[in-house]
């Protein structure tokens, strides 16, 4: 490889580094702050976000079993029984043809 090869290597490399670093150091700051309640609920909310994303735009089937997750999910509170009645509606729904 040539010496342009392992400079974009480096750069990239310290890059990641850096970004890592930043993040712990920011998060460190926010859990000392007066926001660290925010912390709690981001889990939450990162799964809200990309479930809400990955339903937009798709079938009434897919919605269905969304929503008879969210039903199992709001009963149980298990996350195991949730995937596989989720799971499980969807093929059922595809199976009927919704």
């Amino acid at each position: 490889m040539t010496f342009p090869f392992w400079m974009l290597i480096a750069v990239l490399a310290v890059a990641a580094f850096s970004i890592r670093v930043l993040g712990l150091l920011a998060g460190e700051s926010i859990k000392s702050s007066r926001h660290s309640w925010m912390l709690d609920d981001l889990p939450g909310l990162i799964v809200v976000s990309l479930v809400a994303s990955s339903l937009a735009g798709q079938p009434i089937g897919t919605w269905l079993a969304a929503g008879v997750a969210l039903f199992v999910a709001y009963v149980t509170n298990h996350v195991i029984w949730t995937m596989c009645v989720g799971v499980a509606a969807y093929a059922g729904l595809v199976w009927f043809g919704f």
